[in-house]
């Protein structure tokens, strides 16, 4: 797959960024630097930016009506371990396509009851079987790990200096049935067509 220019996508689309950069940007200020000696609340820190990104990732994401005509909430599955802790759990009840917000850490049997699904990266030898079975299902898979991108999860998040970027596997988006705003894909460190 190659990398769609981030310039060009940001010529095309000129108008609206303005806040959800604002908010991408204030989002990024929260991952400090802090002293090797507190890694674990560096780690903590980065997950909560993070629970923040998928978050607003929500608003600028559309689900086909049908994916959502039916359920009372938009389920964020969490599959394998979590590495959020109660940094994601602060989002249960929010609301985001009239639908309230639910955190479900879930095994792949329970994932046709997801919209969003978080792959930790202790899947990774699972990765193609997680993908495959979300085949045909209007599911946004999201991870942090290496190369997911690249291999079919559709938003993956990862630090560079020290800040949350993230990139989109668009034509995974598409075969998901799912439409990414502009908005979002020209804030991405790297859209893969």
């Amino acid at each position: 797959m190659e990398p769609l220019m981030s310039d060009q996508l940001r010529i095309r689309i000129k108008s609206g960024i303005l806040p959800l950069f604002i908010c991408l940007i204030f989002i990024g200020m929260m991952l400090v630097r802090v002293p090797r000696s507190c890694a674990q609340e560096t780690k903590h820190r980065e997950y909560e930016v993070k629970a923040a990104f998928i978050y607003n990732f929500l608003k600028f994401v559309e689900w086909p009506p049908k994916a959502l005509v039916n359920t009372g909430s938009l389920n964020i599955c969490i599959i394998g371990d979590d590495p959020f802790g109660d940094s994601i759990t602060a989002y249960e009840g929010e609301q985001v396509h009239n639908k309230n917000i639910s955190i479900i850490r879930t095994s792949l049997q329970g994932i046709r009851n997801c919209h969003v699904v978080f792959i930790s990266s202790s899947e990774t030898e699972y990765l193609s079987h997680i993908l495959n079975s979300m085949r045909g299902l209007n599911i946004l898979s999201i991870s942090d790990t290496d190369a997911f991108a690249q291999n079919g999860v559709i938003i993956n998040l990862s630090i560079v200096q020290q800040k949350v970027r993230f990139e989109i596997n668009i034509s995974a988006a598409r075969r998901a049935g799912l439409n990414i705003s502009s908005k979002l894909l020209s804030l991405a460190k790297t859209v893969y067509e």
